[in-house]
């Protein structure tokens, strides 16, 4: 996160790339690994982007004892100036600012080890292909372990140019690295893009993440003055720096390879699940993070930042000054008040055969992979490989008129760098009629045209209306909605644009007791609603619902008893929960936390899924409260699932990349 003279970078058109990468196959049935223990491996363009973006996830899988590998790729030295607010401006001096940096998230992350942050920590070199070589330090606490890899590209070209998204962009370019004050690396080396690409593998391939956490490779059109543009510290025409755009295609681009090589050698596919954080994006849009949260997230910046008068034994600084004290709570920027997921929505689809068994399907190493209990209540049998990635994290469901199952995803359909398409498409997994498998996976598209408009788009969510007519929905690069129609036949119609005003992705439907289609999401300043005239008829925007308060998280909607529909979500930097009924609004006691929630109907009432304020995953029935006290640190995306007798489950991902079920 570096407020320095900002690039572009929205599509790929240079010339084409240096050499052909082995091309993912989409095809299902490889074998994938099983064998693991959790560890989460963070991509970040500068040290502080995980602070700010990632966290509190972060933080709380290294408080379940997970081991975090931390990778920066830029050294993070910007024009060099480690400034004071208030104070005189120094001197530039880009490896004493690169050097103060790290100092900051070495303290930082040994106060989140729970040590005292000027712990000393265990510093090599690491060395890898093509003669590069990486710094890196470690400290650990008890089965907690933190590791921080430096690769050091510089965040300039010669030509004054951003280094990372121009050596995405150039396939001419070799950008060179910077060497850090008091680091073990003593020489500069230099990258090519492949050579880049080819380190982060072998980064992957030496660690085994279980769960990797990337920025945002595709963020929002953002349209403004050349002043707003610099004052947010933002690329032209996107609500995002442009190295971390850069550092998230970097990282992408590693793992598709990753998965590509393994499989083409007769391999298994690497288990791992990927989580992508929205960055600037923070700034345009309402926070969700209520005050408990935001106060622990916000002191982990505060070692990070620093001061000059700290004793923490490095001469070039101790800490990003600018960052230190209270200035994330209070700089106008907001990017600490919330933590937004790139792709929001059910990670887990949670089906049952007709005997109680469940099935499991969520997506592994960026393919879809099923897991069935051996028995009713029974064991997870081995996944099975569906195949269609490379995949983004969340999927959309629904079950057809002839009862087969549905499965959405959003696929990276080309991301190759250097002169390469970059596209992404929505796709389709259909079971066959009689449950007997699935037939070949189908793309449907993109309902935002253009290979730069095209990367904008959501996550699917899909629902089956009573005439058994299946609408899907995305959220289009415009930040409205886009709607196609799968017919009772099987037939899709076309795309089609439903109006209405602009909103995060995060959709959610439902239907009505009348049979109407009802799809809603957060705005700016209220939810936003699209319905039907009449069953059968297309969905229209309609008046937005500010009955309530501002909403902080994606809304969850259930048919109500009396016909309507009612709604609950947090609203903007509170910990309760509001529902919205027939224009009327309360606030639901005994469930604050954070973050979205997921609904069920039961008869007895609501069947609320979220998660506490410590981040554990909590279930309300009417008759109770409850929080899954046990097992590997949940993912986001959790899924609820009501059995025959409406029993509750709830299931998930966690960071040993399994799936984990929970029947209270």
């Amino acid at each position: 996160m570096i407020s320095a003279a900002l690039g572009t970078l929205s599509a790929c058109s240079v010339p084409p790339p240096r050499r052909a990468d082995t091309a993912p196959d989409p095809a299902p049935g490889q074998a994938i690994s099983t064998a693991r223990r959790a560890l989460v491996m963070q991509f970040l363009a500068h040290p502080d982007d995980d602070l700010y973006f990632m966290n509190p996830d972060t933080r709380q899988a290294l408080d379940a004892g997970t081991r975090v590998v931390c990778v920066y790729l830029t050294a993070g030295e910007a024009d060099g100036v480690n400034k004071v607010p208030g104070a005189p401006r120094p001197a530039a001096d880009k490896a004493a600012y690169s050097s103060a940096r790290r100092q900051g998230l070495r303290q930082a992350y040994a106060a989140l080890l729970r040590r005292d942050p000027f712990t000393r920590w265990e510093t090599s070199v690491m060395e890898l292909g093509g003669r590069h070589r990486a710094e890196t330090a470690t400290l650990g606490a008890g089965p907690r372990r933190v590791d921080l890899v430096f690769l050091d590209t510089a965040m300039h070209t010669g030509r004054h140019r951003l280094g990372l998204p121009s050596l995405w962009e150039d396939r001419r370019l070799s950008l060179r690295t910077v060497v850090a004050d008091g680091s073990p690396v003593r020489h500069p080396g230099s990258y090519t893009y492949d050579g880049l690409v080819d380190v982060l593998v072998e980064l992957l391939e030496r660690y085994r993440p279980t769960v990797v956490h990337t920025l945002d490779p595709d963020p929002d059109i953002r349209h403004g003055t050349e002043a707003a543009r610099r004052r947010d510290s933002e690329q032209r025409g996107y609500s995002d720096h442009a190295d971390h755009t850069a550092a998230a295609c970097f990282a992408w681009a590693a793992l598709i390879r990753w998965v590509a090589r393994a499989t083409a050698a007769g391999g298994e596919v690497p288990a791992f699940a990927v989580a992508a954080y929205r960055g600037y994006y923070n700034r345009h849009w309402p926070k969700n993070l209520p005050p408990g949260v935001l106060r622990r997230k916000a002191a982990h910046l505060v070692p990070y930042g620093g001061a000059p008068g700290w004793d923490c034994g490095n001469p070039s600084g101790c800490g990003d000054y600018n960052v230190g004290g209270d200035r994330p709570l209070t700089s106008r920027k907001g990017w600490v008040r919330a933590t937004h997921h790139r792709y929001p929505g059910a990670r887990t689809v949670l089906t049952a055969d007709a005997d109680g068994r469940l099935h499991a399907y969520a997506v592994l190493g960026l393919r879809l992979v099923r897991w069935r209990e051996d028995e009713a209540g029974g064991v997870w049998e081995p996944p099975q490989d569906l195949g269609g990635g490379p995949l983004a994290p969340a999927l959309g469901s629904a079950t057809a008129d002839g009862g087969q199952l549905l499965l959405f995803g959003l696929r990276f359909a080309a991301l190759s760098g250097h002169g390469g398409d970059n596209e992404r498409e929505v796709v389709l997994l259909e079971q066959r009629a009689g449950h007997s498998g699935f037939l070949a996976w189908r793309g449907l598209g993109n309902p935002s045209p253009g290979r730069d408009e095209g990367r904008r788009i959501g996550v699917p969510v899909a629902v089956t209306a009573p005439d058994g007519r299946v609408h899907l929905f995305v959220r289009n690069a415009e930040k409205g909605l886009s709607t196609r129609v799968r017919e009772r036949d099987g037939h899709w119609g076309g795309w089609r644009d439903m109006g209405g005003g602009e909103v995060q992705d995060g959709l959610t439907t439902t239907v009505d007791g009348e049979g109407l289609v009802h799809v809603y999401a957060a705005g700016h300043h209220a939810v936003h609603h699209w319905t039907q005239d009449a069953p059968g008829e297309g969905l229209t925007a309609r008046t937005q619902i500010d009955a309530g308060p501002v909403p902080g998280t994606p809304p969850a909607a259930l048919p109500a008893p009396d016909g309507s529909v009612e709604l609950f979500y947090r609203a903007e930097a509170r910990p309760g929960l509001t529902t919205v009924r027939a224009g009327v609004t309360a606030e639901l006691s005994g469930f604050d936390g954070y973050g979205p929630v997921t609904a069920a109907p039961s008869r007895s009432g609501p069947v609320l899924l979220g998660l506490s304020a410590e981040g554990h995953v909590r279930l309300r029935t009417a008759d109770a409260l409850l929080t899954r006290s046990r097992g590997s640190v949940a993912l986001d995306g959790a899924t609820l699932h009501l059995g025959a007798e409406g029993r509750p489950a709830a299931a998930g991902l966690g960071t040993d990349a399994a799936p984990w079920l929970w029947r209270p």
